[in-house]
């Protein structure tokens, strides 16, 4: 590691083409030793093409970087972990059917071939953890672990290697407040020592928090570098998209139909294990409101929404959307809209085009089909309509799903799932993955939503968008709601509790069920 303020590592001149996309344009970045170095920007800003050159996954046109003032060329991640550049992904990569300590030595040669050198590395595990104040027991399989101490695992993997240089991306998405703080003072040790951090994130308060600095892309190339004391989120947002962005708690009058919508008693079911996800959970959303779930991911939201849409089996209870009891998938589109948490495998299909999905839920309906054949016309009209109402950027109807953005794809499923004006709309982690620009637009379609007289189940593992959107909010824990608060005047700190399961108030003063 250098000392604080060298420059640990440095990009310069990095310019990136794929085919009719110029991704990286000209891009400089420098790091220095002992700082986190946030960087931010849209989805397709080129934040993912310039980290996997970092990390050897992609080979710039041109340009060189730099570590520690020499030059080197960094052909395969076996090269960038032996520089000392590691990278925690937004998703994990641990097997989960491993042990923690085996998903830590997993890829390093033993000292001992063919044997594991198992108790040198339990020993340095068992050192890590202490110094660090990880609780992580080695012999735990990683499937058993929650996803809290998963994220902690995977820095854990990355100090055992020596890493010098961290690459941090979303690395809060799993995590509680109480977590992210203690996250974040782990974080300003590392630099403290003389690591060198990258941090990125859509979570824009959190980037002011934690980082000296930051570098802001858009559209390949890059706006600016400022120090994080001089920034401020609306500054940082509008540098990222190149106007101003608002995504602040509106207050909403509360609606006058208070019509039951929604109503679930004493729902039971179990996930994919076979272990119980759900326990008893009742709950009512009425027309008109949008009711927040809050909680650590993993703790019964996938299975919540997934037996609301047809797609897990309950084991006990009953579902109920405007009286009509629901026993498996709705097909009426005017009943239920759903946006899954993996747009990629329940909700698009990728190598269909931008009309097809449009039309997943309608293809054998007239007017897109009769007698069994497909109505071109009329499916292209509809796909133009959608786009234009949406803002869908894409280059034509037919264009394949997979060649647009995360964002993008998100927008064809809400151009799709709410044509029909649902009664329900369960959204399950909306926004996950989205630049600020895009969550704007999710935000304000649940908010259309909401006025529109809908009843909207909003679930998501970012407390800051919960607290901003909903009128009440219901907080989960090991397949429970653990109570329920009025957005407006609820306590960050109380939620935080209650979804680490330190507190069960089942109802509030305002008198709605939980």
């Amino acid at each position: 590691m250098g000392k604080n303020g060298d420059i640990a590592l440095r990009m310069v001149g990095i310019t990136k083409r794929f085919p009719g996309v110029l991704a990286n344009d000209n891009i400089t970045l420098e790091v220095r030793a002992g700082e986190v170095h946030g960087l931010l920007g849209e989805n397709g800003a080129g934040k993912t093409t310039l980290m996997n050159i970092l990390h050897g996954l992609h080979q710039p046109d041109s340009g060189n970087i730099q570590i520690n003032g020499k030059e080197v060329k960094i052909t395969s991640p076996r090269i960038a972990v032996d520089l000392g550049i590691g990278m925690v992904h937004q998703h994990f990569m641990l097997v989960d059917n491993l042990s923690a300590l085996e998903n830590i030595i997993l890829g390093i040669p033993s000292r001992r071939p063919p044997l594991l050198d198992l108790d040198s590395a339990r020993a340095r595990f068992t050192e890590l953890t202490s110094e660090y104040g990880i609780g992580l027991d080695p012999s735990t399989p990683v499937w058993q672990l929650p996803v809290g101490d998963q994220q902690w695992l995977e820095i854990l993997k990355q100090l055992y290697r020596k890493t010098n240089l961290l690459i941090l991306d979303e690395p809060t998405s799993v995590l509680t407040p109480s977590e992210v703080e203690r996250f974040f003072k782990t974080i300003r040790r590392l630099v403290d020592e003389g690591y060198a951090v990258i941090f990125i994130s859509h979570k824009l308060e959190e980037v002011l928090e934690v980082t000296d600095r930051i570098t802001v892309l858009r559209d390949g190339h890059v706006v600016g570098t400022i120090e994080s004391h001089e920034a401020t989120a609306s500054k940082l947002a509008h540098m990222m998209v190149g106007r101003p962005i608002s995504l602040d708690r509106v207050s909403r009058p509360s609606s006058e139909d208070k019509k039951e919508i929604l109503v679930i008693e004493n729902l039971c079911c179990d996930n994919d294990r076979g272990i119980p996800a759900l326990r008893d959970l009742s709950l009512t959303v009425h027309a008109g409101e949008i009711v927040g779930v809050a909680g650590v991911d993993g703790n019964g939201q996938r299975e919540l929404a997934e037996c609301i849409v047809g797609l897990h089996q309950p084991t006990k209870g009953s579902i109920r959307i405007i009286n009509e009891p629901i026993a498996g998938v709705t097909s009426d589109p005017s009943l239920l809209g759903y946006i899954p948490e993996d747009r990629s495998k329940n909700g698009l299909v990728a190598d269909f085009t931008v009309e097809e999905n449009l039309i997943l839920k309608m293809f054998e309906t007239s007017p897109f089909a009769r007698r069994g054949i497909l109505q071109w016309r009329e499916i292209r009209d509809r796909a133009n309509n959608l786009i234009q109402e949406y803002d869908i950027r894409t280059p034509h109807p037919a264009t394949p799903l997979r060649n647009l953005s995360g964002g993008n794809q998100q927008r064809v499923i809400v151009a799709r799932e709410l044509n029909a004006n649902p009664a329900l709309l369960v959204a399950s982690q909306p926004t996950r993955g989205l630049d600020v620009a895009s969550v704007e637009v999710v935000h304000n379609v649940l908010d259309g939503e909401r006025n529109r007289g809908a009843a909207v189940l909003f679930i998501s593992t970012e407390l800051s968008e919960v607290l901003a959107l909903s009128d009440r909010i219901v907080v989960m824990f090991d397949g429970q709601i653990m109570g329920e608060l009025d957005a407006e005047t609820a306590d960050v700190t109380l939620i935080g509790e209650m979804m680490l399961g330190y507190h069960n108030r089942a109802a509030t003063a305002m008198g709605g069920n939980a």
